[in-house]
């Protein structure tokens, strides 16, 4: 007797983003990042320019964020979501010749949900 696999639909709110939008919030973190680089520039000068008390606190914080952030917007706008483990499962776990294709099966056969609209 052929074991078969489960029959998983796929839903349309289980679909990713398009690279477009992926591609544009990616950017505007980028921008958001760097806006708040400049912000810790111009908040160090002016906590030097008014000689502000605690300055030896507040510099290696505005210092940080200055070296720090840039990195990260790199990293992040660069980041992109992990590809889909369906589109390399076939190539790493090669389906047996004994097996039946999912797609295979008659509607009948596929194991189906029932959604009921009442509680």
């Amino acid at each position: 007797m052929v074991k078969r696999q489960a029959y998983q639909p796929i839903l349309i709110t289980d679909a990713s983003r398009s690279q477009d939008d992926q591609l544009n919030s990616r950017q505007r973190r980028y921008v958001l990042m760097m806006g708040i680089r400049v912000l810790c520039i111009v908040v160090g000068a002016i906590l030097v320019g008014a000689n502000a008390p605690l300055l030896w606190l507040w510099l290696p914080l505005c210092g940080l964020g200055m070296v720090l952030i840039p990195w990260l917007a790199v990293l992040l706008a660069n980041d992109r979501p992990p590809k889909e483990e369906h589109r390399l499962a076939n190539r790493f776990h090669p389906r047996r010749r004994d097996e039946t294709p999912p797609m295979s099966l008659t509607a009948e056969e596929r194991p189906h949900k029932v959604i009921d609209a009442e509680p």
